[in-house]
Order: C-alpha cells, then structure tokens, then sequence
C-alpha cells in the first residue's frame, strides 16, 4: 500500500492510497475531488473506497463527484456520522476493520473535534514498514484539532488511545498547520530540547515550500504538548496538575493564539 499526499484547498492533505498489484485506490478525506482525479488518471487507477474521518466539508467536499465517476466506490465514515457523509454505505464504531491492498486498517474511535471523529490505523505487516496512521483533525503535527463537539475529557482520551501507538507510526494528519503549532508549543514548553530542534528544522522546511506531513509520532509524544498534559512543565504553565484541565486550559490558550 503505497500513500500518496495531495494538496487541496488553502491548506488541507488528501491521501490516497494506492495498490500497485491490483492498480486500485482509495481515498482519505476527498477535500475536493479534482485533485484525487488527475493523480486517478495518471495512475490509470480505480477508487474503491473513500475513508471519511468525520463530516466537515473540507474532508467530504469531494465525495458526490467521486461517487458519480466512480459508482462502485464504497463511502466508510463513523456510525454517528450517519446522515452527514455524502454516500455513506458503511458505519464503522470503535474496533471495526477496514481492508485495503495488504493491510487491514483499525478504526479507532476518537470524538472530540466533533463528537462522531474516527482514525485509520493500518498496522504494519512486517518489521520494514511503518504503521500509518490517519487522523483526520483530532491529532496534528504539533497540535491537535478543535473542540466544536466534544469535551476535554473525551480529546484527552481520544488522544490517549493515538498515544498509545508505536513509535514509528506515519501521522498523516489532513492540514498543514505545523509551523504556527510549534510556534505555540515554545510558549509553553520552551525548554524542551527536542521541540526546539524540531520547530528548526520545520520552518527550514517550510521557507523551502516542503510539507511537513507525514510527522512521526514518536516525534509527537516528544514535542506535542496536546500529548504531554501529564509534563510538569506543561502543567506548570497552564498552572493545574489535573490532566484535563491541564488539556483544557492549553486548548483554550491555543485558540486564543
């Protein structure tokens, strides 16, 4: 299963994930669907499946065009977005699997940006692949989604259940949102030696026109801090040792930021 990154919107990733042995396709979050077509055609590939991670339109936008090109495609989305999804044929909870090319996919249920959010997460099949993860909003590089729908309580634990991930997993997050995220991760964590030399090397990228999706998550455990609520010197930033409120009060200075 080879992923492809394709760019949308102002800022948004589509993924697409490519069998070269069958020349089939699915689709992750179609912002749009002009983009996932012209890779389509160059691959002289079919879609079989749209992979939604939740309802917002800049990761359904594409649905009903691909759905009329391609009328077999199967729409898989969260069973709480029932009704939200354009063309949603499948409902998938908390332990569902999903099959694409080699891998079997895991769905991981993790509401909080909204209260019907899924992940993707197809383990590796062997010690030289990576696991890839697909996380629609809820993790970013650096960062983490918005609460429109859910509380702090369920992003800790929808976030707990990413953490819980190996190191090694590819974080294939839908926005290109890392630099301005690291900017505020040094508001709060400016000691942290491994968030420095990362917040280098992204804006390098970045000055450079490169994207900086996929990120590792080892990387994100190590730099994140919507990961590190427990850290002393997150907890003493946001001046809490609860956890959650220790969350809470960095999403709220994030929002302001």
């Amino acid at each position: 299963m080879q992923v492809i990154r394709l760019e949308a919107l102002s800022d948004n990733y589509v993924f697409l994930l490519h069998d070269r042995q069958q020349n089939i396709a699915a689709v992750v979050d179609p912002a749009e669907a002009e983009p996932v077509l012209i890779k389509l055609h160059e691959l002289q590939a079919e879609l079989v499946a749209i992979f939604n991670t939740h309802h917002h339109l800049d990761h359904v936008g594409g649905n009903k065009e691909l759905i009329r090109r391609f009328p077999q495609v199967k729409v898989y989305g969260g069973a709480e977005d029932r009704g939200r999804i354009p063309g949603q044929q499948v409902f998938l909870q908390q332990g569902d699997r999903v099959q694409f090319a080699d891998r079997v996919g895991e769905v991981i249920f993790v509401p909080g940006h909204t209260r019907a959010h899924i992940a993707y997460y197809f383990p590796p099949n062997n010690p030289e692949e990576t696991g890839e993860l697909f996380c629609g909003d809820t993790l970013f590089a650096g960062g983490c989604g918005r609460l429109f729908e859910g509380t702090p309580t369920q992003m800790v634990d929808s976030l707990s259940k990413l953490r819980s991930l190996p190191d090694n997993t590819r974080v294939w997050c839908a926005h290109e949102y890392t630099l301005k995220n690291l900017q505020f991760a040094l508001t709060v964590d400016s000691d942290n030696p491994d968030l420095q030399t990362r917040y280098d090397e992204v804006k390098m990228c970045r000055s450079r026109g490169k994207a900086t999706v996929p990120s590792l998550l080892g990387v994100e455990k190590r730099t994140n801090p919507f990961l590190r609520w427990e850290q002393p010197a997150l907890q003493s930033a946001v001046n809490s040792r609860d956890p959650v409120q220790t969350f809470a009060r960095l999403r709220g200075m994030k929002d302001r930021f």
